[in-house]
Order: C-alpha cells, then structure tokens, then sequence
C-alpha cells in the first residue's frame, strides 16, 4: 500500500508546502495520528486532554520521518528527503516553520523547552537505514535504538514535565525493549520490503543459523507462495518452503535467546512507573505492556515469527487496557508472567 505521507509531497513537500496557522497544523496532526494503526497504542483515551495535541504534532513529526526513510524503496530518495527534513527541523528551532508538522511542533517545543538532540538522533536513525542493511553484534543494535527509539520516550518525558536522567534511562530501557521486539516481530517483513536484518549475526551464528541464508529462504518462500496462490497475499499462503522449514530449528534458538535478552529491559523500565503522575502512568504502562504482550505470543509459537507475524487483536488491546486501569486503581504491577 503507498504511503499517504509521501503522497502529499506535492502539497507538502520540499518543492512547494501549503501554508497552515497554528489551528489547521494542529488538526491536521490530531487527523494524521488517529488515522495510523500502530500495534501500541499512540495517544489513549486516557491521557490528560491538555497533552495530546503536543503529542499529536511528535507522533506526526516521527510518522513523516519514518515514512520519508522507509517508504520510499530508493535509499537516494530517502537520503534527500531526511535532508530536507532535517532543514524543516532546522526553521522550527529558529522560529521560522514551514511544514505544518512543523507549525504544530513548535509551540511544543517552545512550551516545554525540548531540546532539538532527539529530533536530530531520530533523524539520524532513518538515515543509518539508508547505509546499513546488517548488524554484527547486540552491541550495534542496541546502539541504533538509541537513536531509533530511545528518543521518543525521551520526547514524551519532556512533555510530561520530567527532565532528570534517572528517568530517561528507564525510558530508555522500554523503548529499546520495545524496538526490539518490533524487530523480532517484523524479521520477515523486514526482509521483503526493506532488505534490512537486524537480528544480529553473532547471535544467530552461535545458533547455526547463517543470515544470507536466511534471507534467501525467506525471499524463495515469498516467491513460492505466490506462485501457489496467484497473489502475493499473505492470507493465501498454503505451507512453508522446505528451504524456511529447514532453518526454523536454527531461527527459534536465535529469537529465543534475543527474547530472553529483551525481557530483562522491560522489567528495567518498570521502574519508571511509580516515578511518573498517575494521570500518565496508564499510557506509559500500555506501550510496555503492549510490547510485552507481543513478545509474550512470540514465546508461545515457540519463537517462529518467519511463517507467521505476532499481532495484537482488539480483544487483546482492550485486555491490556484494563490491565493498566487496574494498575492505576489498585496499584498493581505486572512481570513477564502476566496472562
């Protein structure tokens, strides 16, 4: 499906962007959240009416840069297009927007004096991807969730009115771990739309499991199953190929062991929520129990996520929904072992 951010290039792009006041860039980020589907929830019912549209305008500055690194299957492109944004970027931080993310980022920025570093690391982030296709170590991974995740937590706690380092370490903490687990979640996915790995070599090395190998599997599997079924569509796919059903042993022992890593930064970032207001916490809780739910179902299918891709249903949302609510009444706490 194309993307509806690069589609309004011509209206909003680095040739010619329609202007905006505040108001209309306001309701066109509150229009651009909302009409995102994310595995986590973005901005809840249950935060503080006075904060989502700040919000709204980081999540719409991060869905555009996203995009602008993702969508477009030309790493040039890309390339170009994180320039200018990083320009647009550049006349927010003067005073002077242009972009109506921009327009409704900066009174933002202004209001709870965000310095620009976690725009720029984001930034940063979707540029790597146009470079680097592979990692070798854990190390290397969790160095590009620094600038991959970790800033948007950083981002939300500035909202929020908090600024000292103890907590942006344990946000830190739970947005690696959840950027993880979106990797071990989108292996295939990853493969297919962006020839990107981020399951680290070494790992799966230890594991018997050879990562070009893997990728040709995978990419075979892809073209098979849409020879079988006339459509690339995942709902039509029938059965494996022998080449995936061959490297599956190898590939649940290598997601196995980066669960079990992923896990401990979790529980770290529990630590944050009796260290935020409790009309925030619940939000807070979502994102990491959404991602711990996530990597819960990975485990119970025995960590193949290359045949078929974990997903949360309405039902589990709500579910975790009122595991926060109960969190937030009755002061519960949840580990890995939550049902």
């Amino acid at each position: 499906m194309a993307s509806a951010i690069l589609a309004q290039l011509d209206q909003y792009g680095p040739q010619r962007c329609l202007p905006m006041d505040r108001e209309q860039a306001a309701a066109y980020a509150k229009a651009l959240t909302e009409s995102q589907y994310e595995n986590f929830t973005v901005v809840s019912r249950l935060l503080p009416r006075d904060l989502r549209e700040d919000f709204h305008a980081i999540y719409s500055f991060c869905r555009w840069a996203d995009d602008l690194g993702d969508e477009t299957g030309d790493p040039r492109k890309s390339k170009e297009l994180l320039d200018w944004w990083r320009r647009e970027l550049d006349g927010c931080y003067a005073g002077s927007p242009r972009h109506p993310v921009f327009v409704a980022l900066q009174p933002v920025v202004q209001r709870h004096e965000i310095p620009r570093k976690p725009f720029d690391d984001l930034i940063d982030a979707f540029l790597q991807d146009q470079q680097v296709t592979r990692y070798a170590t854990w190390e290397q991974v969790l160095d590009y969730c620094t600038r991959s995740a970790d800033p948007v937590g950083r981002l939300v706690l500035y909202v929020c009115g908090y600024r000292d380092e103890e907590r942006q370490k344990l946000s830190d903490a739970t947005c690696t771990a959840l950027q993880l687990t979106n990797f071990w979640q989108d292996v295939r996915r990853d493969i297919l739309e962006r020839d990107r790995v981020y399951v680290p070599s070494e790992v799966a090395s230890r594991h018997g499991l050879d990562i070009g190998d893997m990728v040709a599997a995978v990419k075979g599997d892809e073209k098979q199953q849409c020879e079988q079924s006339g459509a690339c569509c995942a709902a039509a796919r029938q059965r494996s190929s022998v080449a995936i059903t061959a490297l599956l042993p190898a590939y649940r022992a290598t997601v196995r062991e980066l669960a079990e890593r992923t896990w401990p930064l979790f529980e770290r970032g529990h630590g944050l929520w009796p260290r935020v207001s409790p009309r925030l916490r619940t939000d807070i809780q979502l994102f990491s129990l959404g991602g711990q739910s996530i990597l819960k179902m990975i485990e119970k299918r025995d960590y193949d996520t290359l045949t078929q891709r974990p997903r949360l249903s309405k039902g589990r949302k709500m579910a975790l929904l009122m595991r926060a609510v109960a969190a937030r009444l009755w002061g519960h706490s949840f580990s890995r072992n939550f049902q």
